[in-house]
């Protein structure tokens, strides 16, 4: 059964970045579409940058210009990296892979 690994949440202040990171146990990884999703509490979980299998990425407007999905298929981990972040930006960020979902890391934006 194939897992996903999750890593690199924490907290960081407004203006900050981080970088998260999902690594697969399984062998999908090449063939997949990949995806990062955030929950902010009292929210419903939403798409904050995908990659198709083509490697063509997209962004909603709210991170366009300050994250950046990227992915490595030989190490099976697709990243995120969140440059000027915001108070806003707080949430559970959960990677998606080919329908299967990480258990889920806390990214808290505060000063």
């Amino acid at each position: 059964q194939v897992q996903l690994v999750e890593s690199g949440g924490g907290l960081a202040q407004p203006g900050g970045s981080l970088r998260l990171s999902c690594t697969s146990s399984g062998s999908i990884f090449s063939i997949s579409a990949m995806a990062w999703y955030r929950q902010a509490p009292g929210k419903q979980r939403e798409l904050v940058a995908g990659i198709n299998r083509g490697g063509t990425t997209n962004y909603p407007d709210s991170v366009k210009g300050r994250f950046t999905i990227s992915r490595d298929i030989a190490k099976k981990t697709v990243s995120l990296q969140m440059n000027s972040l915001k108070v806003a930006d707080t949430g559970v960020y959960y990677c998606w892979v080919n329908g299967v979902w990480g258990q889920g890391t806390q990214v808290t934006v505060s000063s």
